[in-house]
């Protein structure tokens, strides 16, 4: 295997052996080489295209000498349709030498600089997309913690904007924010913005998120919890979503909302 063929996988830390890219000698720290090792593919959502693309880099592409057993490296990709380019960064490790013949490497560390001309495939829009983003490139970067504080973020902006949307008061009468487990129970009861699977432990979610960003679990913890916390979260902003899409459409149709929730708890009673 080349190293391209590993770059191009990334974020992915899976270790491959793969052919050796400096000539069997040592980049000593701080010290650039040219190297050949195929081109990166990554795909992109490209929105020049406004659609999947496939960018790619050049043949060669320049690393920076760490140590014996890293490297860091810069590519430049471009969308093989349009041409806009975004940027990639990634620190290479080895258990041993680096340098020699087929070194067993892998990617400690990636991070893209897509700017405004594309977005990760599956990325998710709407008015979270932005701390979702910092949430994902956080956990890439080793961050545990801080990327749970952007999920936690994401739950009380949405818990708080539906609480106004219902009139559910957010203040204590001396104008200190109420307990958020008690406006959570509140704006759910009005509302149901928990999916029904785990709506009666809609506040563990909350609690989960804070134990992990006040200490109560180390940084290895806090990486392994962030993907089921992040489906979670997404969970609650997707109940949202469609409950508003709902309410949307009834108002639309002119249907009488109070008559139609009467008439669904009559039928949940009989």
């Amino acid at each position: 295997m080349r190293l391209s063929e590993l770059l191009s996988k990334a974020p992915s830390v899976t270790s491959a052996q793969v052919e050796g890219f400096l000539d069997d000698r040592p980049l000593a720290w701080g010290k650039h080489k040219r190297i050949k090792v195929g081109k990166i593919f990554h795909n992109f959502h490209c929105r020049s295209c406004g659609d999947v693309r496939t960018f790619e880099s050049g043949e060669e592409l320049y690393c920076l000498g760490l140590g014996a057993e890293q490297i860091s490296l810069d590519a430049t990709l471009r969308c093989m349709v349009c041409k806009a380019s975004v940027e990639a960064w990634f620190l290479v490790s080895a258990d041993e030498d680096i340098s020699g013949r087929a070194p067993e490497v892998r990617v400690d560390r990636y991070a893209e600089n897509l700017r405004d001309r594309a977005d990760r495939i599956g990325a998710v829009d709407g008015p979270f997309a932005d701390l979702v983003k910092r949430a994902q490139l956080a956990y890439e970067s080793g961050l545990g913690a801080g990327a749970v504080i952007y999920l936690r973020k994401i739950f009380e902006k949405i818990t708080w904007e539906v609480a106004d949307l219902v009139g559910v008061g957010t203040k204590k009468p001396n104008g200190n924010p109420r307990p958020f487990s008690a406006v959570l129970k509140e704006v759910n009861e009005q509302r149901m913005i928990i999916p029904q699977r785990f709506s009666s432990d809609g506040y563990q979610l909350f609690s989960e998120l804070s134990g992990i960003i006040h200490g109560d679990s180390s940084e290895a913890e806090a990486l392994e919890k962030f993907k089921p916390c992040l489906q979670l979260v997404l969970g609650v902003v997707d109940e949202v979503s469609r409950d508003n899409k709902v309410a949307k459409a009834i108002e639309d149709l002119g249907w009488n909302i109070d008559l139609i929730n009467a008439m669904a708890t009559t039928g949940d009673a009989a």
